[in-house]
């Protein structure tokens, strides 16, 4: 144990101090240096920040947990994300770097108009702070609970205080984790965070396809990887399906419904997520990044799902919940200077979503409603320092609801319900902006406000709920997108705007397209649906239904 400890303090402490060096003459000052880092990040900065902003603990451990309970089905958020990202790069990135905006509500501002932005900052805002912050932070306590087994190294002392070891293992992690990536946001702006996302990504990366090794070697005992692959196919032959059936989290007619749309919304229009590819040199380095990205994803699968696969097989029958699985995987696999390696890197991916999300809702607070209506005289100091002030509230407010979500029985299945709420009504507004150029700023308020409170009320308010219980969540939010969107449509006929809404180049970046978009893009897209089809077996549809 005091090796694993060892190696965790040495890895983590390492990513922090090259993280300072290459960013300490860094601009972080003025707005645009701290929330955009000066428009200086390049395609591989880019690519690294997105993908382990996206690679947090509620990826690995609520994925792979949701791959213990029901197979390769899962890999749909993974795989199928890979078109939403080519779709960033084709359609919505060129329009948001033409516009030259710091914000997606930026943006809405400038083609709606100012009350638009600050609905959509104020949504935003409360979906950040009362479900991704806590749910980051819940998930990787729990992660970091498993790996490092720290109700055993903090002994009998919260016994003797009458305090259950692993409420104070999870407050523990919950509170360090949240300081020191508040530090890492609100001190070194996103530069300093796509620099430690790169850096820690490099070591998730080998992490995630190291226990994908040890631990297919450990099932195949002396045949090695090969006979554990070979034994994890033949035992698990009907859970490695791409086509989810009726029972699964994820049904096969949910993918061109709910998950297709929150796909959508996750990797062109969250600001969390797509907040660095603002902060790109031109257009051309945040398609490459963005594309880059969408070829890394196809690789998740391997460290997102077959892990939960393999505990499955390792652990079935003990009675363990599947949100754990990944956490007792790694420590029954790896060797103990390895784990500690391994939770440094676990670490870095918590830290990456936790202070990306954070540094979002600091630039969404600071230039979205600080500068905007509180104090629109405010100086780019002000600016920054009321960003870094309301950070730390937060981040506080965050680390007190997060140990909270314990008692959740599959937390990948409440984030994406959760992340419904707030994600179809801005998916929609966002789109009919880009699409239309008559539908009035009436019709985008209506579609923010009446989309929040439709499912809102259809989640939790009798008998409603009732009736979104008997469909499935995801086709639920596919009904609304789709009936929000016609009704955006139908404002827009009735009370159209006066003129067409022209979008102006403001020149904040070169916008010369990369040369090969459209063609990787459409091979990314081949390769998706070749891996579908490689792994589809159709018939659990037909059996199912009878």
């Amino acid at each position: 144990m005091l090796l694993t400890l060892v190696s965790f303090l040495f890895f983590t402490g390492l990513v922090a101090i090259l993280t300072w060096w290459i960013t300490r003459r860094d601009d972080h000052d003025s707005s645009s240096g701290y929330f955009l880092a000066g428009r200086s990040l390049t395609f591989p900065l880019i690519a690294g920040s997105l993908l382990l902003t996206n690679l947090s603990t509620e990826q690995m451990v609520g994925l792979n947990g949701a791959a213990f309970t029901d197979g390769l089905c899962v890999m749909v958020w993974e795989v199928a994300c890979v078109v939403a990202l080519v779709f960033m790069a084709w359609f919505f990135l060129p329009r948001f770097l033409k516009s030259g905006v710091a914000t997606v509500p930026e943006y809405l501002g400038i083609r709606f108009d100012h009350q638009t932005q600050v609905i959509t900052n104020l949504i935003f805002l409360l979906a950040y702070v009362g479900i991704l912050l806590p749910i980051i932070l819940y998930t990787g306590a729990t992660g970091m609970v498993g790996i490092l087994d720290l109700p055993s190294m903090l002994g009998s002392l919260p016994e003797l205080l009458g305090i259950d070891p692993e409420t104070t293992a999870l407050w523990l992690i919950v509170w360090c984790v949240g300081i020191i990536g508040s530090i890492y946001a609100l001190f070194g702006g996103l530069r300093t965070v796509a620099v430690s996302d790169t850096l820690n990504g490099i070591g998730l990366f080998v992490g995630g396809f190291l226990i994908t090794g040890y631990a297919l070697s450990m099932l195949g005992g002396e045949g090695g990887i090969s006979a554990g692959t070979q034994l994890l196919l033949d035992q698990q032959k009907e859970r490695f399906n791409s086509i989810g059936s009726p029972e699964s989290s994820v049904p096969f007619g949910t993918i061109f419904s709910g998950i297709f749309l929150l796909n959508l919304f996750y990797w062109t229009t969250n600001q969390q997520i797509i907040q660095r590819t603002f902060g790109a040199s031109s257009l051309a380095e945040g398609q490459k990044g963005v594309l880059l990205t969408g070829a890394l994803k196809l690789l998740g699968p391997i460290y997102l799902v077959i892990p939960g696969m393999i505990a499955f097989t390792m652990f079935n029958g003990q009675n363990i919940k599947a949100d754990d699985s990944y956490g007792l995987l790694v420590r029954h696999t790896l060797p103990d200077h390895l784990t500690g390696f391994f939770a440094a890197a676990m670490i870095g991916a918590i830290l990456s979503s936790f202070n990306s999300a954070l540094n979002s809702s600091c630039t969404l607070f600071s230039l979205g409603l600080y500068k905007n209506i509180l104090r629109q005289e405010a100086s780019e100091k002000e600016v920054v320092k009321s960003g870094k002030i309301f950070g730390w509230i937060v981040a506080v407010v965050a680390m007190c609801i997060a140990p909270l979500l314990a008692n959740t029985t599959s937390i990948f299945g409440y984030l994406q319900k959760m992340n419904g709420i707030y994600f179809i009504p801005i998916f929609a507004v966002v789109l009919i902006g880009m699409l239309t150029k008559r539908v009035p700023s009436l019709a985008a308020k209506i579609g923010l406000v009446a989309g929040f409170a439709v499912i809102v009320i259809g989640y939790f308010v009798p008998p409603f709920d009732m009736i979104v219980a008997s469909l499935h969540d995801y086709h639920f939010l596919g009904i609304v997108f789709n009936w929000l969107m016609i009704l955006m449509l139908v404002i827009g006929e009735i009370v159209p705007r006066e003129t067409e809404f022209v979008q102006e180049d403001v020149g904040a970046v070169d916008m010369t397209p990369w040369q090969l978009a459209k063609p990787a893009g459409i091979i990314l897209i081949l390769i998706v649906f070749s891996i579908y089809v490689t792994f589809a077996d159709f018939s659990v549809l037909g059996s199912n239904r009878s």
